[in-house]
């Protein structure tokens, strides 16, 4: 069962690519009582050794990453706005008009920009650039707002996490739920012994997983992970990438990973085993922390098991409640196949 009131803690914490800690706070927290060995590695990520019943036949190594996108404060203007810059892809086109939060100390702001009535021309239907926007936080003078905030400083969106009887809505779900799944398995009781990697820095180039991956030195790897569905109106069912409420998603290709053929085949054999529904992603798109692991050191053969997600890196992104149980329980059935010796 998903702990949601768990994953809602996770959601809503603040922790952009390079400011993790308040998110790694609550992972060890929450797993410090269950963990073997848990240390921090000198780029932040949360290394994690859990002896389960048994030896592991194979060194497996479960990923998931703590970075959310968001934004930082680069300069401020004379008259007290906050001016920005992206860390992490976000889709420009969702942000003016945003509730944020500036710095550690979560202070309000509102994304701003010119007001549409006083636009010329293409400038009315053109997506404003980071260079056009700011931050409003109410200060009158780069004096009063410098008293509140700093240079550098993250700025993360201000969203509430909500849940139906068969939806969750909340930012960041990408990838506090591959978080809470790695969570969940520390907190079982485990078949063999597992390393688990927490990292940090996903979403600007997965640094944080190029490290972990060359520490830990694992034979296999299993990265758990959201990705985008394109299930909406006016999108042709062969572009959709993957749909809510069909499972597990499954990747055989992606922009930086062609994945292990015999773990593709046993992640889905294994979902058909166990009765939960998975799907492959239908597009060689994006990617994820299983780029920088299955090259680490003499070779990682990886898996990435994802949850389909639509508005990803929005202040909103949608997931169904069954396909997170899917997610989840697919994850527990893989990772003792693999450390047990199934490949």
């Amino acid at each position: 069962m998903i702990d949601y009131a768990l994953l809602k803690k996770l959601c809503t914490a603040a922790g952009i690519s390079g400011d993790e800690g308040s998110v790694r706070d609550i992972i060890i927290n929450e797993i410090k009582e269950y963990a073997d060995e848990l240390r921090v590695d000198n780029l932040g990520n949360l290394l994690v050794h859990k002896k389960g019943r048994a030896p592991a036949v194979n060194k497996l190594m479960l990923s998931a990453h703590m970075d959310e996108v968001g934004l930082l404060v680069t300069d401020v203007t004379s008259d007290g706005y906050l001016k920005i810059d992206e860390v992490g892809g976000i889709d420009r086109r969702v942000l003016v008009g945003k509730r944020v939060y500036v710095g550690r100390d979560h202070l309000p702001g509102v994304m701003g920009v010119k007001p549409i009535h006083l636009t010329k021309g293409d400038e009315k239907n053109a997506i404003p650039e980071y260079s056009e926007m700011y931050v409003d936080i109410g200060a009158t003078s780069k004096e009063e707002a410098l008293l509140h905030v700093r240079y550098g400083d993250s700025v993360t969106f201000c969203s509430e996490f909500t849940e139906t009887a068969s939806f969750i809505n909340s930012k960041a779900i990408d990838d506090r739920f591959g978080c809470l799944v790695l969570i969940d398995l520390i907190k079982s009781d485990l078949p063999y012994d597992m390393d688990f990697a927490f990292v940090v820095q996903e979403e600007i180039g997965l640094r944080g997983a190029t490290v972990a991956a060359y520490t830990i030195a694992p034979d296999f790897a299993l990265v758990i992970e959201t990705t985008t569905a394109a299930d909406i109106p006016e999108i042709d069912v062969q572009k959709q990438v993957c749909n809510l409420g069909q499972g597990a998603v499954i990747s055989f290709m992606d922009r930086h990973t062609i994945y292990n053929k015999e773990l593709v085949k046993l992640g889905m054999d294994t979902a058909a085993e166990i009765g939960v529904k998975a799907q492959y992603k239908r597009a060689v798109a994006g990617g994820n922390d299983a780029g920088a692991i299955h090259k680490s050191r003499g070779g990682v053969r990886t898996l990435a098991i994802s949850l389909p997600c639509r508005y990803l890196h929005a202040p909103s992104c949608t997931a169904n409640k069954d396909d997170c149980e899917s997610v989840l329980r697919l994850t527990h059935a893989m990772a003792e196949k693999l450390a047990g010796g199934q490949l």
